[in-house]
């Protein structure tokens, strides 16, 4: 069985020969510079093509996530569409350079008033970015009307543009993994990308009527990138959904969250597209509430102290309605642990998930930049051989 037909198999319900087991690697800094330090930072079809190269060399099977070049940066990282014009939409950008962040300062013009919003970059070193609206574009349900009435749409080169890059992936690919794509984030995540996450966190409770608009907005402004990706060959949307996580309980999210949720995950797989549902910080609280927001894959189930996932746990409450993609701690484990530890934790791992199938073992989150390459091969190895059904 090819990891292709390993990972489908999994997706799909079924018992394959073994466990998958990949990794979480990021395209651009991080790990994959750390491996190819003179990789360039806009490359981003190189960077994938490379998280490909060294997936296979460890062993992997391999999953490759596309983000950089493939989902616009204000989609992922907050803001409004400030990569088009329109008669209605007139974009003013200043920008200035504090110490290692580039802040980016965009007033908007439209007709009916301006929209102000700030986007930084953040340069860690080692071909590291971090990308974030730092000062977002709805301070009150006016903006918000605004934007719903005058930002500009999803281009129309899009479609043609993400096949064309899925294609080339594909290609290089072959039978040795899946591909997926980071798709505009679950309309709460989304949110939170143009409020203020103090608002966020109890606009529900005290104006529910502008919450509600607002979290209708953060599906519908994505619609068109979704078809677009579901058209485009892949075969994961991976779904950014961590922002309730450790901030809102269970009751609260299962009567103001949910609803948006899981009318937002059967629009990305109303065309047989499996979600990811990535939730890496606090999520024990939600393992029956993911049941009903209906992803079919749900991950990383972060152990602590990275988050509070219990493996075991998690499997047996879940009881099978979703694949769990996990769950080997990344940074206290793969970067700093001892090569008998990350084994013995692997194993660990691997049997707790096995069971029953519709398990995938991957680290918990990315690669950390400097984790050693016998760290991750111990780890691969370790996985493969007990990760064989009977």
């Amino acid at each position: 069985m090819n990891s292709r037909e390993r990972f489908l198999k999994v997706i799909n319900g079924e018992i394959p020969d073994r466990v998958p087991v990949t990794l979480f690697i990021i395209e651009q800094g991080h790990f994959i510079n750390y491996i190819y330090p003179d990789l360039e930072k806009d490359n981003y079809i190189k960077g994938q093509l490379k998280v490909i190269e060294i997936q296979k060399e460890l062993g992997c099977d391999v999953f490759v996530r596309l983000l950089y070049g493939s989902t616009p940066l204000w989609v992922m990282y907050g803001g409004v569409n400030v990569d088009r014009e329109t008669e209605n939409w007139q974009i003013k950008k200043e920008e200035y350079v504090r110490g290692a962040t580039k802040v980016e300062k965009f007033n908007i013009k439209t007709p009916d008033g301006e929209i102000y919003q700030e986007f930084s970059t953040f340069y860690k070193g080692n071909g590291t970015y971090f990308y974030n609206c730092t000062v977002h574009p709805v301070k009150t349900e006016r903006d918000l009307d605004i934007i719903i009435k005058y930002e500009p749409r999803m281009d129309k080169n899009y479609p043609s543009k993400i096949k064309e890059h899925v294609s080339i992936i594909k290609k290089a690919l072959g039978d040795d993994g899946i591909i997926g794509i980071w798709s505009p984030h679950g309309p709460y995540n989304n949110s939170a990308s143009l409020i203020d996450l103090n608002t966020l966190y109890s606009l529900f409770l005290y104006d529910f009527k502008f919450y509600e608009k607002l979290m209708n907005f953060s599906i519908e402004r994505f619609v068109d990138y979704v078809n677009a990706i579901n058209d485009s060959g892949v075969d994961v949307h991976c779904i950014g959904a961590n922002v309730a996580g450790g901030f809102i309980g269970k009751q609260l999210f299962d009567k103001y969250i949910l609803p948006f949720e899981k009318k937002y995950i059967d629009i990305v797989q109303s065309k047989g597209i499996p979600a990811l549902y990535h939730n890496c910080g606090q999520i024990m609280n939600f393992v029956e509430s993911y049941i009903e927001v209906g992803a079919s894959l749900v991950e990383p189930f972060s152990p602590f102290p990275l988050g509070d996932g219990n493996l075991a746990d998690a499997k047996a409450r879940s009881n099978g309605r979703y694949v769990i993609f996990g769950n080997v701690d990344q940074v206290n484990i793969l970067l700093k642990s001892s090569i008998d530890e990350i084994k013995r934790v692997t194993k660990e791992t691997v049997e707790t998930g096995k069971p029953g199938g519709k398990f995938v073992l991957q680290s918990a989150d990315f690669i950390e930049y400097g984790t050693p390459i016998e760290n991750l091969k111990a780890y691969v190895e370790t996985g493969i051989e007990y990760g064989y059904y009977d």
